[in-house]
């Protein structure tokens, strides 16, 4: 009981007044059940909480609904928005009877792959970084019904925004087309914005922090530091609840969503890992890149899973209006050093130890305790089987005419492709009871009541192309 024990005396110390266990669900969404910090005993601490796990999609059924919420104490942090002290924790999901950890609890995946990696004898560590697009609107509007369905978004950055009166007056500038990525105030009118994201983060711990604005009009990117696979899952998941609570004390609102706006890149994450064993890279060799055999037969994993990983790295309907042909995103199954048109890139790197992987077609919807797991264990995959990855594609992919594309596979088109690929093609994410059968199942049955849903609804687009017919 001693890290419940002292847990409960910082609780005294810095007067916290409610204990906040956050959980992840299936679909990537941070949940949370708030405890009285009064009344909080070591043994709740010690071995969790029950909640009802068949609130959670895709997990318990009602026959069998309790489900033990069991805290990290070592995931401690002090809410910076809660009006009332709050101190949070990073919860998983467990059996009540065996307090064995739930096979469909996302954040108890992660932990199974860290620990699968070191049994395997490849790697002692996985350093894992990441970069995330997001959107900033100033105001949403989504209505539907049977007989009305739209939406509307607005940004004072926007190309619509330029004819628009403001009580204050009408900044004029703007990001201008095609020119928007990296821009500098005034015509980036969030930087401020990031800024206090990006210092609020580091409040938390975090380190190593970078951030720009997008290629899209109110699109923008923050990068993390360096740090395990749980690690950074935790960070993501933190990144964005804090620029939600950020952009909503300016009176606006920030969106993860794959491509809320037409015919403008969409909002990727961009995740990159590296091996190490005895702390020296084992990513560093003389092959292709100065690349080693063992992250080449990594990378070889990922392209041969690739169509499966999108259903994990790309979950929702709406990630697939990102990566569809001719829009300039990373959809070709191939890598090459240096390149953002492959799905694969190998950064610059001047010395051994900054030797990385970097996967480019997941999109920001993703949960990152899932798709972080099932990149990893398609590499692992890769490097049990010795698989090639084939050769680099060392030119811009986005240039390649019809006939240069044959025989180069490619990222699904649509949710429903990536689910059946997963389905077909999961057996690597199951070594090591990583991932559970019960899991897939449940995942691609969440995601397939979504597909199912929205192919029922009509849409603007079909009233513009069919109404008059």
């Amino acid at each position: 009981m001693a890290g419940a024990e002292a847990l409960l005396e910082r609780i005294r110390d810095e007067g916290v007044r409610s204990l906040d266990l956050r959980f992840t669900d299936l679909a990537g969404r941070w949940r949370h059940t708030t405890l009285d910090a009064a009344g909080v005993k070591p043994f709740q601490l010690e071995h969790g909480v029950l909640i009802d796990g068949s609130a959670v999609p895709g997990w318990r059924d009602v026959s069998e609904s309790d489900l033990l919420l069991r805290p990290d104490l070592a995931s401690a942090f002090q809410d910076p928005f809660a009006a009332q002290p709050t101190l949070c924790l990073f919860a998983d999901g467990a059996e009540p009877a065996t307090g064995m950890s739930y096979e469909r609890d996302p954040r108890s995946t992660v932990a199974r792959a860290e620990a699968h990696l070191l049994e395997s004898g490849i790697a002692d560590t996985l350093v894992a970084a990441a970069e995330i697009g997001f959107f900033i609107f100033d105001d949403v509007r989504i209505e539907r019904g049977p007989l009305k369905a739209g939406y509307a978004l607005e940004s004072s950055e926007a190309r619509t925004a330029g004819g628009a009166a403001y009580a204050g007056g009408n900044p004029g500038h703007r990001p201008a087309p095609g020119a928007a990525q990296a821009c500098l105030p005034p015509a980036d009118h969030h930087a401020d914005i990031r800024a206090e994201i990006t210092t609020t983060l580091g409040g938390l711990g975090f380190t190593e922090l970078r951030h720009e604005h997008g290629p899209a009009a109110a699109q923008h990117r923050l990068m993390i530091g360096k740090g395990g696979l749980l690690a950074t899952a935790d960070r993501l998941q933190l990144l964005k609840y804090v620029a939600h609570q950020v952009t909503a004390t300016y009176g606006k609102s920030a969106s993860f969503m794959a491509k809320p706006i037409a015919d403008e890149p969409g909002a990727a994450l961009f995740l990159a890992q590296s091996f190490w064993q005895g702390g020296k890279p084992l990513f560093a060799g003389q092959g292709y890149a100065d690349l080693s055999p063992l992250c080449l037969q990594f990378t070889a994993g990922i392209l041969a899973h690739g169509r499966a990983l999108n259903a994990f790295t790309n979950p929702t309907t709406n990630s697939y209006r990102r990566l569809q042909p001719n829009l300039d995103e990373p959809t070709l199954l191939t890598f090459a050093a240096h390149n953002r048109s492959a799905a694969i890139r190998i950064p610059y790197a001047d010395r051994p130890d900054r030797k990385r992987v970097e996967l480019r077609f997941a999109d920001a919807s993703a949960n990152p305790y899932l798709a972080l797991t099932a990149i990893l264990m398609a590499g692992l995959d890769g490097i049990a089987r010795k698989l090639e990855p084939g050769d680099a594609m060392d030119r811009n992919l986005y240039d390649l005419r019809a006939e240069e594309l044959e025989g180069i596979p490619s990222t699904c088109r649509t949710l429903e492709a990536a689910l059946d690929a997963l389905d077909a093609d999961h057996e690597f994410c199951l070594r090591g009871e990583v991932m559970s059968g019960e899991l897939i199942d449940a995942y691609i049955a969440v995601k397939r009541a979504e597909v199912e849903h929205l192919a029922r609804l009509p849409t603007p687009a079909e009233f513009e192309l069919y109404y008059g017919l």
